[in-house]
């Protein structure tokens, strides 16, 4: 565990070698943990020195309030973690939907910080803008419709969730996977997903839909920065990976969960920022 300045502990995983000069560290996307990393976090530690954490509200983190589910926190709770489990070196972050927010806001707000110790980031199936246009890729009424419902009765869902356990996990493949995905990396995710739905999934939605990031964006390209995305990702469209201004990256047959779909590309991806040492 990490201990934050405001008493919030992060759950943090570290692999890998102490004393390499680069730190890899992997920021998880919403409503999931730092499990969604480990096929990268095996491939990369034997080289670098790795750390995969929970975010705020989720995993085995400490909670979040209505005042501290917003992205703004999530990279200040980054820039706190780099400083305290990161005291030396470099760092190559990489980012998966919601963490790659919480990796911009970090560039927006602790400047300084990203221009003295970060080598790069990797922007993996992150919006470039908030994504209450496409509201989580649900047609907008649905959409609308799904978030009310998750305010307003998630804790009456939650007491009906074993009876719809084989549906939910079904509606996650097609949602979150491209075609074909491993039983286990959707049972994992169903996993992930339901473990914080309604109360975390309804906390941190506003702070989605309103995810701006164009100042971050502005001190993150100063150094190298890559954004991939999977051409079968219902949540971000291919376009906006172009759209961060680096080098953009699209993968084929693949989906939104791309941590677990195609951990080998990421890790090649990570390695290429991280040579830049």
């Amino acid at each position: 565990m990490v201990r934050l300045e405001d008493g919030t502990e992060l759950n943090v995983l570290r692999a890998g070698d102490p004393e390499s000069p680069v730190t890899v560290v992997l920021a998880h996307g919403y409503a999931l943990d730092h499990r969604s990393w480990h096929k990268v976090v095996e491939r990369l530690s034997p080289e670098f020195q790795v750390i995969a954490y929970d975010h705020r509200g989720h995993g085995r983190s400490g909670g979040a309030s209505k005042e501290t589910a917003t992205i703004d926190q999530l990279g200040e709770d980054l820039g706190e973690l780099i400083e305290r489990a990161v005291p030396q070196g470099q760092v190559v972050i990489a980012g998966h939907s919601m963490g790659g927010m919480a990796a911009l806001a970090m560039a927006e707000r602790r400047p300084r910080l990203f221009r003295q110790r970060v080598l790069g980031n990797v922007f993996v199936s992150t919006a470039a803008s908030g994504m209450s246009e496409t509201s989580l890729a649900w047609p907008k009424a649905v959409g609308k419709l799904v978030r009310e419902l998750e305010r307003a009765f998630g804790p009456i869902v939650r007491a009906v969730r074993e009876k719809i356990e084989p549906a939910k996990t079904a509606g996650l493949r097609w949602w979150l996977f491209g075609d074909q995905p491993a039983d286990e990396d959707v049972d994992l995710t169903a996993d992930m997903v339901w473990g914080h739905w309604p109360e975390t999934v309804a906390l941190f939605r506003p702070a989605v839909d309103r995810y701006d990031r164009e100042a971050g964006l502005t001190v993150a390209k100063e150094k190298a920065l890559v954004a991939v995305v999977g051409d079968e990702d219902r949540l971000v469209p291919e376009s906006d990976a172009v759209k961060f201004g680096g080098t953009s990256v699209i993968l084929s047959d693949a989906g939104h969960m791309l941590p677990l779909e195609r951990p080998a590309e990421l890790a090649n991806l990570i390695r290429e920022v991280a040579a830049k040492a």
